[in-house]
């Protein structure tokens, strides 16, 4: 009988600590299948963050290094300065990326680090209970914000896209989704073209996908899906924000 659908050779066959209907895991697949289909497991590193993926280095097979919280951009940066002949990627979610790691974000972003980011946008603190995140959305409910989150005392959520986008060393950025079979299909081809842009040694590329967290949004799985199509994508809308491996944007 022909094999037509199996576990990507870059992801490991051991069971996730991911919560129910999580989508990290169906995200990881992607990564591994778009390491699998450019042929550099054994040159790609990855950096693990502090946040619900901080055990991501059980789940691929290439090399793996935890960072402190937030710091994933800068410690990829030290990575690929020192390798630049590896292909290295960091897989974050918002709040470690977008609050304790803005910096490092920004600063990596800015002057072109040749690296690439996976960014997981669920809109709420995952691992530490369900606080509000710089992605929460405006009136939405978490552990911090009972009555929803409002902008004259929390602000306004952060757009990580639309911000890195006016920054001269970024070179790819593409928010996707993964709450449907078109949408998955799309993210991989998104996340394999920030892969080739590295690769092709272009700068700093980032894919952010829209997720869901059942557990600390309250739902279950198919609710949460519909929120994220009603609620989240008004806020972040899929689509490339920045592509300079485009002709003419060189």
């Amino acid at each position: 009988m022909a094999i037509v659908f199996e576990r990507p050779h870059s992801l490991t066959d051991v069971s996730s600590h991911y919560c129910p209907g999580c989508t990290h895991g169906i995200i990881h697949r992607l990564v591994a299948e778009v390491i699998d289909e450019l042929g550099i497991e054994g040159t790609t590193v990855g950096v693990a963050p502090v946040g619900c993926s901080v055990m991501a280095y059980n789940y691929f097979e290439c090399d793996m290094q935890e960072a402190a919280h937030g710091r994933a951009p800068a410690v990829a940066t030290g990575i690929k300065r020192v390798h630049p002949e590896n292909v290295v990627f960091t897989y974050q979610g918002d709040g470690d990326l977008a609050a304790i790691g803005t910096a490092e974000t920004v600063h990596a972003a800015t002057r072109g680090e040749n690296i690439t980011v996976i960014f997981v946008n669920n809109a709420i603190y995952g691992m530490t209970g369900g606080q509000m995140a710089p992605t929460s959305l405006v009136g939405q409910i978490t552990q911090t914000t009972p009555y929803g989150r409002k902008t004259e005392t929390q602000g306004y959520p952060i757009n990580v896209c639309e911000m890195l986008a006016t920054l001269e060393g970024s070179a790819y950025l593409e928010r996707v989704s993964v709450d449907s079979v078109k949408n998955v299909k799309a993210a991989k081809k998104a996340i394999k073209k920030a892969f080739e842009t590295q690769i092709a040694g272009k700068g700093f590329s980032l894919v952010e996908v829209l997720s869901i967290c059942p557990t600390n949004w309250g739902m279950d799985p198919i609710e949460s899906l519909d929120w994220l199509r009603e609620n989240m994508m008004k806020q972040y809308p899929l689509g490339v924000y920045k592509d300079k491996t485009k002709e003419g944007e060189e």
